[in-house]
């Protein structure tokens, strides 16, 4: 009976060792892993302007008006340069301060003539509003005008 009860103890040992190395190794390998996230997360894209002066090299800057901003995000991280954004107030109006950096010098220079073309070629949409004002006006302009019954025949 002693011997039975000594072999089941040294199963259930064995085989919580084996569970509890197994759970090891999964902790593990899951920690490597969030590392490996952490570390390739850093550097890229929008960041504080403390991270992107830690990276080494200088970095350029540029004044954006609060309405472009999405704009130069999207076309930022199209080229993977990376910036960090400073809110500053003029007169009561936001402006955005925008320092970026990357490896490749042509990677910025296509950034910021992608950029400037975008917003040239950005047309002010018009307020549908004000349109519908226009077209009632010009409808309120006909109704007014009499019209002319009398027709004549064209040969």
């Amino acid at each position: 009976m002693n011997e039975e009860i000594a072999e089941k103890t040294v199963r259930l040992a064995i085989t919580l060792t084996k569970v509890t190395g197994r759970g090891l190794l999964a902790a593990l390998k899951a920690g490597i892993k969030t590392l490996r996230v952490s570390n390739d997360r850093r550097g890229k894209g929008q960041q504080t302007v403390k991270q992107l002066i830690k990276q080494g090299s200088g970095a350029s800057s540029m004044d954006i008006s609060g309405k472009s901003l999405g704009t130069f995000k999207r076309i930022a991280n199209k080229y993977g340069v990376d910036f960090a954004i400073v809110k500053t107030k003029d007169n009561g109006k936001n402006h955005y301060n925008v320092f970026y950096k990357a490896k490749d010098m042509d990677a910025i220079v296509a950034v910021v003539n992608e950029y400037s073309k975008k917003i040239v070629n950005k047309k002010e949409k018009t307020s549908i509003i004000k349109s519908l004002n226009e077209l009632k006006e010009k409808v309120a302009k006909r109704a007014k005008e009499p019209m002319n019954r009398n027709r004549e025949n064209v040969r």
